[in-house]
């Protein structure tokens, strides 16, 4: 028998939708939680390399609560997280703090930066002028995650992979490859002075990481 579905505990009690969306995921934490799910699902430790100021019981805390409002499930016997739809949902969520997050000072980005926050900050500063007819299969190695980013239409669309195979694939940490991708150093440079590593066809992996900036679009 299926049991009934908790009822979240109120911080807002209020019937603005705002309030209840923030009732479901407002907690600290939650939506960096979601974040490090949005493209695979994880285990818990895997979670919670992508966010290093996290404790453990914390971590433990927020999956827990995300899994009562049916934003992330638990495989018990597999010990998987992953997100429901209703967490896939949050994506747009996290694409527009992004984008406000562009027009406020202090952003600060020698801080941490995961690889999953790194694949979800380059689908909102590509540049669509730069990306207009353009077709390109990138592939990026971030030590322990992989992805695919195909760029069609216009579009982006990145996926989580065991092994990037690409026309290039880019290697690095989160850090540095958001150097790669955003700094005004080029990808030669970058790579003779071991920043960054890199195979395949370079000269289309230079034309790629010329499509983002960050900056607010215009």
């Amino acid at each position: 028998m299926t049991e009934p579905a908790k009822t979240p505990r109120l911080r807002y009690d209020e019937g603005c939708l705002a309030a209840h969306a923030l009732n479901l995921i407002g907690d600290r934490w939650a939506l960096l939680v979601v974040r490090e799910l949005m493209f695979a699902p994880k285990r818990f430790q895997m979670i919670r390399a992508g966010m290093p100021g996290i404790t453990a019981s914390v971590l433990t805390g927020r999956l827990a609560q995300l899994e009562e409002v049916g934003v992330v499930s638990h495989d018990d016997r597999l010990g998987i997280y992953s997100l429901t739809e209703a967490g896939r949902g949050l994506l747009p969520v996290l694409e527009s703090l992004c984008r406000w997050a562009l027009t406020v000072p202090g952003h600060d980005p020698s801080r941490f930066i995961s690889p999953s926050a790194l694949m979800i900050s380059m689908g909102v500063n590509l540049v669509p002028a730069r990306a207009n007819g353009l077709e390109a299969l990138a592939g990026f190695d971030l030590g322990g995650e992989a992805f695919e980013m195909r760029l069609t239409a216009g579009q982006l669309t990145t996926s989580a992979v065991a092994r990037a195979e690409a026309p290039f694939v880019l290697r690095g940490n989160g850090n540095t490859m958001a150097r790669a991708v955003y700094g005004e150093t080029a990808l030669p440079d970058l790579l003779s002075a071991g920043v960054v590593g890199a195979e395949g066809d370079l000269a289309s992996a230079e034309v790629f990481l010329s499509l983002f900036t960050l900056a607010p679009q215009v």
